[in-house]
């Protein structure tokens, strides 16, 4: 069974895409922006804070569906500058428990929504 998974705590979509679809035991959640939700603005200028409030958008729609970091199986990043790889681990891997990490590959691409540097997406399992 499908169930769309919304939370006004993560931003809400810019296309025809919902932030989150549950099957069964299976979250499939969207990329994710660096965009704040309480004041719809882009967090801008420093990779870092970029990349933990993409993740905090992502915490907040595992949270929606009843999960945590814990329950994502696999990542997927995409960078606009590769030359920000570290940062956007170091940020990144705060949330994770390096044992307990899900598989992931970080791609750099031209371009992303909004032309932000950092697009974070993840599936995660109950």
């Amino acid at each position: 069974m499908k169930k769309i998974i919304t939370t006004p705590n993560a931003p809400a979509p810019i296309g025809p895409y919902n932030q989150a679809t549950l099957i069964n035991d299976t979250l499939y959640i969207s990329g994710q922006i660096p965009i704040n939700p309480s004041t719809g603005e882009l967090v801008e200028g420093d990779i870092k804070k970029e990349t933990t409030q993409s993740m905090e958008n992502l915490k907040a729609i595992l949270q929606e569906a009843g999960m945590t970091f814990e329950n994502v199986v696999k990542t997927s990043i995409f960078v606009k500058d590769m030359h920000q790889f570290g940062a956007i681990n170091e940020a990144y891997g705060a949330y994770f428990n390096p044992e307990t990490a899900p598989a992931r590959e970080t791609v750099e691409v031209a371009n992303l929504p909004k032309f932000v540097n950092v697009e974070i997406s993840m599936i995660a399992v109950k």
